[in-house]
This record gives C-alpha cells, sequence and structure tokens, in this order.
C-alpha cells in the first residue's frame, strides 16, 4: 500500500468512517465529513450539538487518530 501511495487515503476513508463509532449520537446531525489539509470538516445541523462538539475538539481529535492508530487529523471545523 505505502508503495503505491495509497495507505493515506485508506487512513483517511476509515477515520471518517469511525465518525459514527466515535459519536454515534452525532451521526443522525452530520450532513457531510470530509478532511483537507489534515482537518477534518463536519457540517452538523444542529447548532447546540454543533457548539457541544467544538469544546470537545482536542478531545476528538486524539479519540479518531487513535481509532485508526495514525495522526491524520491535527483539527476538526464543525459548521
Amino acid at each position: 500500500m505505502r508503495e503505491y501511495s495509497l495507505e493515506g487515503p485508506l487512513l483517511e476513508r476509515r477515520l471518517i468512517a469511525s465518525w459514527k463509532e466515535v459519536m454515534p449520537a452525532a451521526e443522525s446531525y452530520t450532513e457531510n465529513i470530509e478532511i483537507r489539509n489534515q482537518t477534518l470538516i463536519i457540517k452538523i445541523s444542529s447548532p447546540a450539538l454543533r457548539n457541544d462538539l467544538l469544546m470537545r475538539r482536542t478531545e476528538l481529535t486524539k479519540l479518531l487518530n487513535d481509532k485508526v492508530g495514525a495522526n491524520i487529523i491535527n483539527d476538526i471545523r464543525f459548521f
């Protein structure tokens, strides 16, 4: 995988898929997830939940990186 530069995109897909495992309560409010420049960008439809998640951003970054076993993201942005 490393030889063909597929490891990074595969780990990014795993991290995105693990969002619903790490935050199952937020899954129904999650409208879009993507990774750009080591930042996980998540569109959340509930303003109250978005504020709660913003306060837990550092914790969630660590949980998601630990879930995939690599430092894939450095930050999370909610909008």
